[in-house]
């Protein structure tokens, strides 16, 4: 196995297939940006990847927030990522909080982000980042960065329309409400909101389902689930083609195979 990584700021844990990452600021609500936070995901972004054990990444926060984002106090004194004039403020961007979507979206296995608690700004756009959402009854979601004057400089605006839509995307960016976990889940922003209690069990139990898959198809089936929006029909489906070829390669399709034929044979 790939020697785990050790984090400052987070806790990674990989049990049965499925890697646990915890934001672990409870002081500073987890924010991504006055922490050691950004670098502790992108280091387990790419040790995912590497790791043929891991077959789902699990992303969650500890204490009550999943994550407030930028640090409010380091805007203010404009210190820190948000110093310097805008050529040097944007290079930090890109050099900092820029690096988490890149990394994420490159991702090989499957990503559940399990909201603890608020996800706010930029906490909000992490959570997006992942390909499901499991929120906890006490969870907030806020895009609230024209609240404070700016942007989403970390790519929620690419990601929020992609996954509920323009309009709804729009809404939400331009107004910087933040809303409860019940609406999240009836505007498709989170798949399930589960008593506090029980957020991590809701969170591995459907971690444990997929990690249950084949793992080389799981992750060969993400790149197309990830591929299919920006390619024509015609191209996806050679690349599918490819794909398909490669599965049957693999001992693991006949290992399915002879499972499921067992279990056939039982009935």
């Amino acid at each position: 196995m790939t020697t785990a990584p050790q984090l400052t700021d987070a806790l990674l844990t990989l049990e049965n297939r499925v890697a646990t990452l915890t934001l672990n600021r409870h002081d500073l609500r987890n924010a991504l940006t006055g922490s050691h936070l950004i670098e502790d995901i992108v280091t387990t972004a790419e040790w995912v990847n590497q790791c043929d054990e891991v077959s789902v990444l699990v992303i969650t926060g500890a204490g009550s927030a999943f994550s407030a984002g930028g640090n409010i106090r380091e805007m203010a004194n404009r210190s820190g990522d948000f110093a310097g004039d805008v050529a040097e403020c944007a290079d930090r961007y890109r050099k900092g909080i820029q690096r988490i979507p890149l990394a994420l979206q490159d991702v090989e296995v499957p990503i559940i982000a399990a909201v603890n608690g608020p996800a706010i700004g930029a906490g909000f756009d992490l959570a997006n980042m992942a390909d499901i959402r499991i929120a906890s009854e006490k969870a907030k979601f806020g895009e609230t960065f024209l609240n404070l004057g700016i942007i989403p400089g970390d790519g929620g605006a690419w990601f929020m329309q992609r996954l509920i839509g323009y309009q709804r995307a729009f809404e939400l960016t331009l107004t910087g409400r933040i809303i409860d976990a019940e609406e999240a889940r009836e505007l498709g922003i989170v798949l399930e909101v589960v008593p506090a209690d029980e957020l991590l069990d809701a969170a591995n139990a459907m971690a444990n389902r997929i990690a249950s898959q084949p793992p080389k198809a799981t992750r060969l089936t993400k790149r197309l689930m990830k591929m299919a929006p920006r390619m024509e029909l015609k191209d996806f489906l050679d690349v599918c083609a490819n794909f398909q070829g490669m599965c049957h390669n693999e001992p693991e399709h006949l290992e399915a195979v002879n499972r499921m034929l067992e279990t056939m044979s039982r009935k």
